[in-house]
């Protein structure tokens, strides 16, 4: 049995549905789709799965999961909070019960049908929670609206501007060009389209925004030893994090002496702590991107440049393939498709196994985020 989680376990299989504005199936037969689709690309029966990991969102759930796919016995399940902020963690929740001997076979999925569903802030019918009372009578209504005051924060302490965000844009938008898979594909952004753009939440344009999305994808971790015998080279789940920072208030973050410093900065200093390998060394990342502001916040709090450095970290190309750290490979969530962040895993999966549309030469290591601003988690995986 392990006693450290460092390369004890490693993703197996992944699959996805199509992305779409609108799908017709349901959420719960999107997630089976994906779910059996990573499980075939593992090479292991659904009759073998005996753990899952979802977020608090998800709709569907895994009794009705576990049935329908026709796993056996389930022996550990759990589910994450704060949105996109679970991503990463469902990875890692499954390698810690794979790894201390709790299950054998786990899947992780997220089935989303935001696209075509209704948006959650609108439910006026029940209390708002804590947090929200502070925000939303005053006109924070979405996120957007609590990641604009972030983003023009930021641009007043550090000189930002909104060419940077278009940076990040751009990125994204030219790795989903390389991408049939993603809602942008062959759909090029100009700096002209970027700027004459309507606003959603001033700074923030529609080019700042994720995606709405339906789709659903899943992922297969085994234990390394077993991954050996599967049908596609092992990512390990080299190591993993989540980060709650003392006196954190969602998005807004109100409460702490710098609001500038989220979630990913906790973290970060989990991660690094269990990693062999620090931020230069990593080859290639995959950022939660629901706004472009999030990605300079990221990339400061990861490590990858200092405090206040992270728009200007954005320019001469470094976020593309070639530059300083390509991010973003098959599109993010402002280009490919947003699934609170599940389809960063699986562009990080494919770039370690060398099959990503827009792959990185010879990547060995790969840093995968959930969203900043809440609650979040990371991974680093290596091949």
């Amino acid at each position: 049995m392990a006693t450290t989680l460092k390369d004890a376990t490693a993703i197996v299989g992944i699959g996805q549905t199509p992305f779409a504005k609108q799908l017709h199936a349901s959420e719960k037969t999107l997630a089976c789709r994906a779910i059996v689709a990573a499980l075939d690309d593992a090479g292991i029966h659904p009759s073998e799965v005996d753990a899952f990991a979802s977020y608090t969102m998800e709709e569907t759930d895994e009794v009705e999961i576990a049935k329908a796919i026709g796993a056996g016995d389930v022996t550990f399940f759990s589910q994450v909070g704060y949105g996109g902020g679970g991503s990463c963690a469902t990875i890692a929740h499954l390698a810690l019960a794979v790894s201390t001997g709790q299950a054998t076979v786990g899947v992780a999925w997220r089935s989303r049908k935001r696209g075509s569903g209704p948006r959650p802030w609108r439910d006026t019918r029940t209390q708002l929670p804590t947090p929200g009372q502070w925000t939303r009578p005053y006109g924070l209504l979405r996120p957007a609206d609590e990641i604009a005051m972030l983003a023009r924060r930021y641009m007043h302490e550090y000189g930002a501007t909104r060419d940077h965000l278009f940076n990040v844009a751009l990125a994204c938008r030219n790795r989903a060009n390389q991408n049939p898979a993603a809602m942008m594909y062959e759909r090029p952004l100009t700096r002209e389209m970027y700027m004459g753009s309507r606003w959603i939440s001033e700074p923030l344009c529609l080019f700042d925004n994720c995606l709405e999305t339906d789709g659903a994808l899943a992922c297969v971790v085994v234990s390394a030893q077993r991954a050996r015998d599967c049908r596609h080279r092992p990512v390990y789940v080299h190591a993993a994090a989540q980060g709650l920072p003392a006196q954190h208030h969602g998005m807004v973050n109100y409460w702490t002496d710098d609001p500038l410093t989220g979630p990913s900065w906790t973290a970060a200093r989990h991660l690094w702590k269990h990693a062999d390998f620090g931020p230069q060394h990593v080859d290639v990342a995959q950022i939660y991107d629901a706004f472009t502001p999030l990605i300079p916040l990221s990339l400061e709090g990861y490590g990858f440049c200092g405090r206040g450095e992270g728009a200007a970290f954005s320019e001469g190309g470094a976020l593309e393939i070639g530059g300083r750290l390509p991010i973003n490979t098959a599109g993010g969530g402002l280009s490919e498709a947003y699934v609170h962040g599940f389809n960063l895993i699986n562009e990080g999966v494919r770039q370690l196994r060398g099959s990503s549309t827009a792959q990185v030469p010879d990547a060995t290591t790969c840093l995968v985020t959930a969203g900043e601003g809440v609650p979040t988690s990371a991974l680093l995986l290596r091949s």
